[in-house]
C-alpha cells in the first residue's frame, strides 16, 4: 500500500537531504537508485548521514520493473551505485544480467537471508511485500471471495480489476501466484475462465487501486494490491490471505559503481535495525530484518501472509516472458 504514499514523499525527503549535505567530500556522495516509493524518514537518514559522512542522493527510476530494465540497459556505465526496489519478480533478470556486484553485508544475517534470492551475495532483502486480493466488503455484502477459484464464479463477475503483468509488478506477481496455484498446464484455463467472468485489466497499480477500486473511486471491488493494503485503510478492506504471491524487494551494490566501499554502507544501513523500524510505517511493507515490532494496527488489519505462492527464481527466469506473452494472447486477444 506503500505505492499511495510513498513518491511524494520519497523525492522531498532525499533531495533535501543531499542538498543540505552539499559541503560533504564529492567522493563520499552515494547515488542510491530506488523505485518509485522508496520513503524513509528524514531524521532517520540524517543520523545516519551525519554519522558516516556519506551524502545519499536518490534517483527514482519509476516501478520494480522499470527500474529493472534501467539498471540492465545501463550496466556497463551505472546510473548509481547501489539500487533498492528490484523484487522477487524481476530478481532474475538482473542477477543474469551482472547488473549486480557480490558483498554480504553483515547486517544480512539478522532475518535477511530468510529471503535471500540465490547465493551470490548480490542481493538482499530488505523488505516483503507480498501481492494479494484485496476485497472491499461493504460492497460484497457479505459474499467474500476466499481463494483464486472463487474469482470464476458467477456472482463475482465484472467485480474484479488486474494490473497487467506485463506493465506491472503486482500484476506480474498476481500471474505467477497463478502458475504456482494452477500448475504450467492449468493457468491458461483458470485465465481463460476470469476473462469469462469480467476481469478488467489496467495497466499498473496506481490505476487498479485509486481509479477502479470500490473502497476509493472505482466500482469494483475485488483488487490485486497488497497483504498490507488494508493497514491504510482502517479496517474497511481486507486481503485474501489465500491468495498471496511473495513478493520481495532487494537492494545490491551496483557493478562498477562509482563508490563501491561508501554504497556497501548504505546497504548496511538499509539493513539495520533503525530503517527497519520504520520501513512498515513509511512504505507499508513488512521489514526482512527478524524481531522488528510492527505498527499495532497491522495484528489486525495486515497480518504477514503465511502460506504464501511462491516460484523457484530459475522456473521464473526460464518462463516468465513466455508466461506474459501466452497471458496476453488470451486475456487481451
Amino acid at each position: 500500500m506503500r505505492r499511495i504514499f510513498a513518491v511524494l514523499v520519497a523525492a522531498a525527503t532525499l533531495t533535501g537531504c543531499s542538498a543540505g549535505s552539499s559541503t560533504a567530500p564529492q567522493s563520499h556522495e552515494v547515488t542510491l537508485v530506488t523505485h518509485d516509493s522508496f520513503v524513509v524518514k528524514p531524521e532517520v537518514l540524517d543520523e545516519f548521514q551525519k554519522s558516516s559522512g556519506i551524502t545519499v542522493k536518490q534517483l527514482a527510476s519509476g516501478d520494480a520493473g522499470e527500474l529493472t530494465n534501467k539498471l540492465v540497459l545501463t550496466k556497463s556505465n551505472p546510473i548509481g551505485d547501489i539500487a533498492f526496489g528490484v523484487d522477487s519478480t524481476f530478481a532474475s533478470r538482473a542477477l543474469s544480467e551482472g547488473v549486480f556486484a557480490e558483498y554480504a553485508s553483515p547486517e544480512a544475517s539478522k532475518g535477511a537471508q530468510r529471503y535471500q534470492a540465490d547465493t551470490s551475495n548480490k542481493l538482499h532483502a530488505v523488505d516483503v511485500g507480498d501481492v494479494c486480493l484485496n476485497i472491499d466488503p461493504a460492497k460484497l455484502g457479505g459474499v467474500e471471495p476466499k481463494s483464486y477459484e472463487d474469482l470464476v464464479d458467477p456472482k463475482f463477475k465484472d467485480k474484479l480489476v488486474v494490473e497487467n503483468p506485463a506493465t506491472s509488478s503486482p500484476g506480474l506477481a498476481f500471474l505467477l501466484g497463478t502458475v504456482a496455484k494452477f500448475g504450467e498446464n492449468g493457468w491458461q484455463d483458470y485465465w481463460t475462465k476470469l476473462k469469462a467472468n469480467g476481469v478488467k485489466v489496467v495497466s499498473g497499480w496506481e490505476e487498479a487501486y485509486n481509479q477502479e477500486f470500490s473502497a476509493t473511486k472505482g466500482d469494483r471491488p475485488i483488487v490485486v494490491s497488497y497483504a498490507s493494503s488494508p493497514s491504510a485503510e482502517g479496517g474497511k478492506t481486507k486481503a485474501v490471505l489465500d491468495t498471496c504471491y511473495r513478493q520481495v524487494e532487494y537492494a545490491g551494490v551496483l557493478a562498477g559503481a562509482k563508490n563501491p566501499e561508501d554504497a556497501k554502507k548504505v546497504l548496511d544501513f538499509l539493513l539495520g535495525e533503525k530503517f527497519q523500524a520504520q520501513v512498515a510505517e513509511q512504505m507499508y511493507v513488512y521489514p526482512s530484518r527478524e524481531g522488528v515490532a510492527l505498527p499495532e494496527s497491522w495484528t489486525k488489519d495486515a497480518p504477514l501472509p503465511t502460506s504464501p505462492q511462491s516460484l523457484p527464481a530459475d522456473k521464473v527466469k526460464g518462463n516468465r516472458e513466455a508466461w506474459v506473452e501466452q497471458w496476453r494472447k488470451l486475456v487481451q486477444g
